[in-house]
């Protein structure tokens, strides 16, 4: 027992073991609520709680170390530093979660069939008409995708017409839709 008082007295223990298990702990706080805040968007009532449930836990424990050690500026520091690489690094997994679906809204100037043919033997649905913009007429080709088919769209759009405008907005929730079918290959590669 006086081991352990002497080892949470030490200079080892309050100026880096603390602070650094304060920054990892704001670090997981914080990525967790990133992921919550995702979770709430795309209407996950299961996940966001729980995953809030965890944030607050942590977040209460390295807060209380916190007062605990009032007059440590080092874990001031590592408080900051962890809430600043949580949300870096809850950002770059919310990416690669991608969940979700995303509607994707192409203008070109220039003529849409070529790209809408190409859309449409990609598998993905879609809908467009013409419109009147600035000073000429424009095609506006809407499609509904999957956040992780962001990527593929994008290069369909620029290898057929580099110069359309387009925009990408998250979708909550869609009543129906065209989404292209995995092939018999991808299920199998991700079934191995």
């Amino acid at each position: 027992m006086v081991i352990l008082e002497t080892f949470y007295d030490s200079t080892f223990f309050t100026y880096l073991l603390l602070p650094f298990l304060i920054f990892v702990s704001r670090i997981m706080d914080v990525t967790i609520g990133t992921i919550r805040i995702v979770m709430v968007s795309k209407g996950q009532k299961l996940w966001a709680p729980i995953l809030g449930f965890f944030e607050i836990l942590i977040w209460l424990l390295a807060i209380s170390k916190i007062f605990e050690n009032l007059d440590n500026w080092v874990n001031y520091i590592a408080y900051a530093a962890g809430f600043a690489t949580g949300n870096y690094i809850g950002l770059i997994i919310e990416e690669r979660l991608a969940m979700g679906i995303v509607k994707i809204q192409i203008i070109t100037r220039k003529s849409a069939e070529e790209l809408i043919v190409n859309l449409k033997n990609a598998g993905y649905g879609i809908t467009h008409h013409e419109a009147r913009g600035s000073s000429e007429t424009v095609s506006i080709i809407y499609s509904i995708i999957k956040r992780t088919e962001i990527n593929k769209v994008q290069n369909i759009v620029k290898s057929t017409n580099p110069k359309a405008f387009y925009s990408i907005e998250d979708v909550k929730q869609v009543s129906h839709g065209i989404f292209p079918v995995r092939t018999v290959t991808r299920r199998m590669r991700k079934s191995k």
